[in-house]
């Protein structure tokens, strides 16, 4: 009987040996899983900027910095004219979308029958001279007259129009150049440099108030009276009284070269071809009327 009993006897005599035997039972499978993952999950490891000198690493610092947001132009190369589409989508849809100002809705048979009638040629001139809320080509004085047309027509054929895109117009070829140099001026007659008195700068000339509002009813109201695009309305005190802390010159400098910012859009002398002293009067106007 004794035999018998031994041969079923382990090694756990005392507390502390069952306790170290159920402790091991369970760290010993965890330390096997986690060895196990880190095995699967070991793999080649580079540390960081290893990969500075890879093809791909190289390029994308060599990328032009014009790729990130602009691109820079050559002013001798010869302009590349938009279609007139990309015109209507840069330009015209702010207001012909959802036909601001009286301006009639892209694709609006109804609102555009009356103007195609008119003809191609009323329709193009009135957007590049500009009419009642329209100012002249958009309000982007840089636009061609050829992309301003080509946005025209773009717009009418949306409308049931039938025009024809506008061609591009050859340059006139160069004048040969003379064959012989004009003689030169006896010295005895040739006036020196130095004698020559320069002619004293004109000094500007602030126009009335007369002019300021000429311009506003023909231009700025088509934006200023209902507050598009984030101007000001023509006087709201509490919308001017933030731009008038800034000063005039300021608000001459944006209403003469344009101004983009979280305020607004304003292009540059409200896409009118008025002189910086009709665009000072009309702003001089604006902030009477303001204050």
């Amino acid at each position: 009987m004794s035999d018998s009993h031994d041969d079923h006897e382990t090694g756990i005599k005392t507390p502390k040996q069952l306790i170290a035997a159920v402790v091991a039972g369970f760290i010993v499978p965890i330390i096997g899983i986690v060895l196990l993952a880190q095995y699967v999950a070991s793999g080649d490891k580079v540390g960081a900027g290893a990969d500075a000198q890879t093809p791909m690493a190289i390029t994308a610092r060599l990328k032009p910095v014009a790729d990130e947001g602009f691109t820079l132009k050559d002013i001798n190369a010869p302009k590349v004219l938009q279609t007139g589409e990309a015109v209507y989508k840069a330009v015209c849809m702010a207001c012909h979308a959802a036909g601001v100002a009286g301006s009639p809705k892209t694709g609006d048979v109804t609102a555009w029958s009356a103007r195609i009638a008119q003809g191609y040629e009323t329709l193009v001139s009135h957007a590049v001279m500009g009419i009642r809320g329209m100012p002249a080509k958009g309000g982007n004085p840089d636009l061609d007259e050829v992309e301003v047309a080509r946005a025209v027509v773009f717009m009418a054929n949306q409308a049931g129009g039938k025009f024809k895109e506008p061609e591009v117009k050859a340059a006139p070829a160069a004048a040969p150049a003379a064959d012989t140099a004009p003689a030169a001026a006896p010295a005895a007659m040739a006036a020196p440099a130095a004698m020559a008195t320069p002619a004293a700068p004109a000094a500007p000339v602030k126009l009335a108030a007369d002019a300021g509002k000429k311009l506003y009813d023909s231009v700025c109201m088509a934006c200023h009276t209902a507050g598009i695009a984030g101007s000001p309305k023509f006087g709201d005190k509490t919308a001017w009284a933030d731009r008038i802390k800034q000063g005039s010159p300021t608000l001459y400098d944006h209403a003469i070269k344009g101004y983009q910012g979280k305020a607004g859009v304003m292009p540059a002398k409200g896409g009118s071809t008025a002189t910086d002293e009709e665009v000072k009067a009309a702003v001089d106007y604006m902030v009477a009327a303001a204050k």
